[in-house]
């Protein structure tokens, strides 16, 4: 560790932070063992879920300075839009119109296995590091991923699950930011400032959180069969999507579902007025409506793995399920109605 002293951060412009710059610092750093990681200090909330008013607070009392060696929290915005938005906006558009004084701002488009044919596939944990190290976020740093204020919680959700799966040690979500302008909290626009890009240590992949294209083809062959595990496939598209009688954002892919799968549009687990999650019980009430068995484990699906893991959120929140047995299913629609043989009738539309 003794590089750390002979190394200059540098100064990375976020505006234009489209590539690693910290490349040449990723072989020296690795995962540090549980005692170093335990010995820093944390600046942690209580719950998954924050507050705007818990989150003003905290940035007041640890306010994202680039010179402090304390730790810090760093709101990071993750705004992004289906690609068939009516308007045409972008993630990073609405960032540079309102975010909160000085976030960063984390690409869903971009932070993913580009070697996919699949769209936000999980990046590797090098590409991880480097994207961290690039917005200038240290492993002891708290990190309170938000969304945009035009649509609520959306994005956000998947780039917390991202953080976690790669074991970042403090992470949370904003609930939200649209109640976050509404309450007159600061907000900043235009040009964005720079941040002191520094090594993350390259993390490894809590492969448990993920559910895989063969795992979930085996939970659907195996729907409805004697000693059948249980598995439930919760799918958070739009009932339309789901029946197969509204089409997919993507251009040529069908619509449908998996079998067994249950359709719980993301949005029923929002206000919906403020867009932010409801109440822990009205939560608890809603799976359980929907016939999701706790005691089961539970596989959150979606269009590409990002609305799926506000459901995850959700049964988070509401403690529903066992935390060891949810995973999120990262190619999601996209890989399934792609991958499957039209020979094995994976794909089901209600009549």
């Amino acid at each position: 560790m003794a590089l750390l002293t002979v190394v200059r951060p540098l100064r990375v412009s976020l505006q234009h932070s489209t590539r690693p710059v910290c490349r040449s610092f990723f072989g020296y750093f690795q995962s540090p063992s549980p005692a170093v990681a335990a010995a820093a200090p944390r600046r942690s909330f209580s719950n998954y879920l924050v507050t705007p008013k818990e989150l003003s607070e905290a940035l007041k009392k640890s306010p994202p300075s680039p010179i402090s060696p304390e730790p810090r929290v760093i709101p990071l915005c993750a705004s992004w839009f289906l690609p068939n938005d009516p308007e045409g906006r972008t993630g990073l558009q609405v960032f540079r119109e309102k975010r909160i004084p000085k976030a960063r701002f984390f690409d869903l488009d971009k932070v993913i296995d580009k070697r996919s044919p699949y769209p936000h596939m999980l990046p590797s944990p090098k590409h991880f590091a480097e994207a961290m190290s690039e917005l200038g976020i240290r492993r002891e740093d708290t990190v309170v991923v938000y969304d945009s204020r035009e649509l609520g919680i959306f994005s956000a959700p998947r780039v917390g699950w991202t953080l976690k799966v790669f074991g970042h040690p403090s992470v949370h979500i904003l609930n939200n930011f649209r109640l976050w302008v509404d309450q007159g909290l600061p907000t900043e626009s235009g040009n964005v400032w720079t941040v002191e890009c520094g090594p993350y240590p390259i993390p490894e992949m809590d492969d448990a959180k993920v559910a895989s294209y063969e795992e979930v083809r085996e939970v659907a062959l195996d729907y409805n069969k004697e000693g059948a595990e249980g598995v439930q496939i919760l799918d958070a598209r739009s009932h339309g999507r789901w029946t197969g009688k509204a089409p997919e954002p993507r251009p040529g892919l069908s619509s449908g579902h998996i079998p067994g799968s249950i359709n719980i549009p993301f949005d029923s687990v929002l206000d919906p007025e403020t867009k932010a999650f409801l109440p822990t019980e009205k939560l608890r009430g809603l799976f359980a409506k929907s016939g999701v068995d706790p005691a089961k484990p539970i596989i959150a699906s979606c269009g590409t793995g990002v609305t799926a893991c506000v459901l995850e959120t959700a049964l988070s929140e509401a403690q529903y399920g066992s935390p060891e047995s949810r995973k999120v299913y990262d190619g999601s629609w996209t890989e399934w109605a792609q991958r499957v043989a039209p020979s094995e009738s994976l794909i089901r539309e209600e009549e």
